[in-house]
């Protein structure tokens, strides 16, 4: 693609007027919400699940395991979709296929069909997260950016934080079909809406699809997150393929991945193009990112839960009540941290945000049986409200520093480490609870999930180490910043960094 046309692509995009701009984020985000707090909703519901189908524990995991497997399969594949076919097409392809997923799901007689439905749910919602940051990157001008990304902070953060709590309360008063029945109705309103106002003007190219990249791609990321997500189960039991080889295999192949990317980028044809890490904003905010979802997932999602129900002794809705004041400060931090962004940049956000972080996971593990549920809520919030700090800043700068043809491979790179990096810290942390525990069955007990929130701590503490690096707002033009293959990206098509 020629710099003209990148422009063309990015000024057809930013021309949209702004009340319907503002219509199709909306409806963007809303369907994207409702796609990813399909993540965790099912969390709560093993137990009953494990009853109801007849199935162990290890096996109802892949319920969770197999939708984020799917995901990180799919979604380094978005680069290249987002680029040979319109956003329109994207979204309803998207939609489409989350609804299929969802009836099945509801519809489901056992647990194969069950596991079904929710690979074909994580088919759509791979595909919507980077059509999102993708969107709002050509929709929104530079200048108004932090505070529309804020708003994709409930998107990412929220929706998967406040997922447990929903799934408690359906369980409640109603069966498990109905964390689908619920949301199907919600999915099929979007796809209208969708099918009527997104109408958004994007360039496409016949981008040859490189089939070695996708089964490279998908032997890399999901061998990688396979064997960190057997790791991360708790249930012990055999696994059909042991985590270290699946984990080495998919280290290979993700090697032999980006070897690929690197010559097939040199014209143009990479499956996804890996010249997003040549900008060094970009590299600080990812890394970042990782640590920032590895305790988001690892220690928020799933350590807090586990200390509540086994050590206080909380029912499963209490449970989940308990973090939703956390997930509600993490909503309402999203715009007003974006605003601040657009005026002060990413540093004087990011830093604070990173030593709260830190700070309240080093306090959960002072926690113990007698702490009481009150302080539990309270250094929770702590937590989230340091993400809240963290996360749009991050994902704004992140991607504001590459130019307009690079944005869909920056938000799949982006999005992709989200899952791993959440399947490694749930895997990491679950790991060392269970190592640590004084039960001789080896489930994690207090003793144990002191140790893994100590682990978290330290995390925690290298985030804020990293955040220094994270640049002011005086830095220099991102223009000419060497690429994998020897050239250098033109000034003009970069913006310049803030």
């Amino acid at each position: 693609m020629t710099d003209s046309a990148s422009t063309a692509t990015a000024d057809s995009g930013r021309d949209v007027a702004a009340p319907r701009a503002a219509v199709l984020i909306a409806v963007l985000v809303v369907s994207a919400f409702v796609m990813i707090l399909n993540e965790t909703i099912l969390s709560v519901a093993l137990r009953d699940l494990t009853e109801d189908l007849g199935v162990s524990t290890t096996t109802v995991q892949w319920l969770t395991s197999g939708f984020l497997l799917t995901m990180a399969v799919v979604i380094p594949i978005t680069g290249f979709l987002l680029e040979r076919f319109t956003p329109r097409q994207v979204f309803l392809a998207s939609l489409t296929l989350f609804s299929a997923g969802t009836l099945l799901s509801g519809l489901a007689p056992g647990f194969g069909v069950l596991l079904a439905g929710r690979v074909v749910q994580a088919f759509g919602t791979a595909v919507m997260l980077p059509l999102l940051m993708t969107s709002v990157m050509r929709l929104v001008s530079p200048a108004n950016r932090g505070a529309t990304m804020g708003t994709i902070t409930i998107v990412i953060a929220v929706a998967p934080a406040i997922g447990p709590t929903i799934g408690g309360a359906v369980l409640a008063w109603l069966g498990w079909r109905w964390m689908f029945w619920l949301v199907l109705p919600l999915s099929l309103l979007a796809l209208v809406i969708g099918a009527v106002w997104m109408r958004l003007d994007a360039a496409t190219r016949r981008v040859p699809l490189d089939v070695g990249s996708v089964l490279l791609s998908a032997l890399g990321f999901g061998g990688v997150l396979y064997g960190l997500s057997a790791m991360g189960e708790s249930a012990g039991g055999h696994q059909p393929v042991p985590p270290w080889a699946a984990i080495a295999v998919g280290a290979v192949a993700l090697v032999v991945f980006a070897a690929r990317q690197v010559r097939l980028q040199r014209d143009d044809r990479a499956l996804l193009d890996l010249r997003p890490l040549t900008y060094r904003p970009f590299v600080v905010a990812l890394v970042l990112a990782a640590l920032l979802f590895m305790c988001l997932l690892g220690a928020g999602a799933i350590l807090l839960p586990l200390y509540l129900q086994t050590v206080l002794g909380t029912s499963t809705f209490v449970s989940g009540l308990a973090v939703l004041p956390g997930g509600l400060v993490l909503g309402v931090l999203g715009r007003p941290v974006g605003r601040l962004f657009d005026r002060f940049g990413a540093r004087p956000l990011v830093i604070p945000g990173a030593l709260a972080m830190a700070v309240s996971l080093c306090l959960f593990a002072t926690l113990g049986p007698d702490s009481a549920l009150g302080a539990v809520i309270g250094i929770h919030i702590l937590l989230m409200t340091g993400l809240g700090l963290m996360m749009t800043p991050l994902m704004t700068e992140s991607l504001s520093v590459l130019p307009d043809h690079l944005y869909s491979h920056g938000s799949a790179i982006l999005s992709t480490l989200q899952q791993v990096a959440g399947a490694f810290g749930t895997a990491v942390f679950v790991t060392v609870a269970a190592a640590g525990s004084s039960a001789a069955t080896g489930a994690p007990d207090a003793a144990g999930l002191r140790t893994a929130f100590v682990v978290a701590g330290g995390v925690g503490v290298l985030a804020f180490v990293t955040a220094l690096f994270v640049r002011g707002r005086g830095g220099t033009a991102a223009a000419g910043a060497t690429i994998g293959d020897g050239r250098q990206e033109p000034s003009d098509r970069t913006f310049s960094k803030r």
